[in-house]
């Protein structure tokens, strides 16, 4: 696949999408000398604060969604990478209100690195940090492996979740427990119709025939192991949604949150076809859904397909999802 993108010299990259992101919406975040993307209100909380961290090249998460309710620090890298711990370390001082901070890491090999070492150096300096790490991808290992799985859309309305019990003055303590217990309850499957390529350096993020879809399509182009014939939108999601299901034991009566995240080439006409699908067939089975989101919340570039996340949801967690937020991409 030949790249055609608007942009500018591929170094700059990172600096440019994130000038962009806070010029664009200089009433909520605000950019620092060390590239940290900041919620302008952070200065005057007075309550549990979150701080994230991961690659660029996934908008409009993870900076997009910085602001009242959601993250205060997120802690970018370059294109697909994660940036190094001294960046995330100067975030948790920089974040820390006396409440304590949480801090979010998606199950990635280089974002879990620079977690770890974050967590033993801000330890040592006394900082109250407690870490969740979301690892929702089905496709790559079994629940009871769930360390090993990769963290996907499932992030973004964790971020919504543990947000909103900060706000309400939640300790740190009681914050990390709603996270994790959400992060639990959650699986994302994703699937591509055609890969995508490295912004800055124009290599190919996988490959498939013009026939082929893949389901388990990893965020980076990892495959999943579930290449087959393109199939219809209805096929796909009942696919994808049996396996969800069968993952988190969901059974009837039950209630839960669905999101249909596109991953940057797929149109939000197929998402809704997608969704609609979802939804009837959910109905069937008794399965409410309670909490909903469509459209491109973490993408992969060019990549067509979509993520589909599905979580067990009680009142509890729904309040917090429907709580009032403020951030670029994502305000109620």
């Amino acid at each position: 696949m030949k790249m055609k993108k608007f942009i500018n010299n591929p170094e700059n990259l990172t600096q440019e999408l994130l000038e962009g992101l806070v010029l664009s919406n200089p009433d909520i975040i605000e950019l620092t000398d060390s590239k940290l993307v900041v919620n302008k209100e952070l200065k005057n909380s007075d309550r549990v604060t979150i701080v994230t961290l991961g690659g660029t090249g996934h908008e409009p998460a993870l900076s997009g969604f910085v602001g009242e309710g959601m993250v205060d620090i997120s802690v970018p890298g370059d294109i697909f990478a994660a940036p190094g711990p001294q960046a995330c370390i100067e975030a948790i001082k920089m974040a820390d209100k006396g409440k304590g901070v949480l801090f979010v890491v998606l199950n990635h090999a280089g974002d879990m690195l620079t977690g770890k070492l974050t967590m033993k150096l801000v330890e040592k300096e006394g900082i109250n940090v407690k870490k969740v790490v979301t690892q929702e991808d089905i496709s790559n290992a079994p629940r009871e492996r769930a360390e090993d799985r990769r963290g996907l859309v499932g992030c973004v309305p964790l971020y919504k979740i543990a947000g909103a019990a900060a706000s309400q003055g939640k300790s740190l303590e009681e914050v990390a427990a709603i996270a994790q217990r959400f992060a639990d309850n959650s699986a994302t499957l994703a699937v591509a119709a055609r890969g995508a390529t490295h912004p800055a350096t124009g290599s190919v993020i996988s490959t498939l025939g013009e026939d082929e879809i893949e389901i388990g399509m990893g965020q980076h182009g990892e495959g999943g192991g579930g290449r087959m014939k393109m199939k219809t939108a209805d096929e796909v999601a009942v696919i994808m949604m049996d396996k969800l299901l069968k993952d988190l034991d969901i059974k009837s009566g039950e209630k839960i949150m669905v999101i249909i995240n596109g991953t940057g080439a797929t149109t939000l006409m197929e998402q809704l076809i997608v969704y609609r699908k979802c939804h009837k067939y959910l109905e069937e089975k008794g399965i409410e859904i309670v909490a909903r989101a469509v459209g491109e919340i973490l993408t992969v570039q060019e990549m067509a397909g979509f993520q589909m996340f599905i979580a067990r949801m009680d009142e509890e967690l729904v309040d917090y999802w429907n709580a009032p937020c403020r951030t670029p991409y994502l305000t109620r």
